[in-house]
């Protein structure tokens, strides 16, 4: 790293070590989980970024936030989890009966057709982003 020229004021202090040569001079102190740490170490490996610091400045200028509803998400595993159950009772009595009933078959149909209405309005929910 290259040197200023000295003077009594940073006699031997390079750019980086002198806060009164930095462009940026306000720290920022973070404490972090041993975690979170690890998530950071690899964002910053992955983006290309050469510090830490790089990467927490980029995503200050650059980054978004968002607020995801998971709401329909919610919903959908409630309703799969209600029609697992009942998809079951079915199999079980068909199991235990030996004969598959029209009544059972209409049921799974039914069953099935919940699933895609399910997945249909999911899908038509999906928040979008603007960037």
């Amino acid at each position: 790293m290259s040197k200023h020229k000295s003077s009594p004021k940073n006699d031997n202090h390079s750019t980086s070590q002198n806060p009164g040569n930095r462009e940026r001079t306000i720290p920022l102190q973070v404490y972090l989980s041993e975690d979170e740490f690890y998530i950071l170490e690899q964002k910053v490996r992955s983006s290309g970024c050469a510090t830490k610091s790089a990467l927490i400045r980029h995503l200050i200028l650059y980054g978004f936030v968002y607020d995801v509803d998971y709401s329909e998400l919610q919903r959908l595993h409630e309703t799969l989890s209600r029609i697992n159950t009942n998809l079951n009772q079915i199999a079980k009595q068909m199991n235990k009966t030996g004969h598959v009933y029209e009544a059972d078959v209409q049921a799974v149909k039914k069953l099935m057709e919940e699933i895609w209405q399910l997945q249909r309005s999911t899908a038509s929910n999906q928040p979008y982003i603007n960037q």
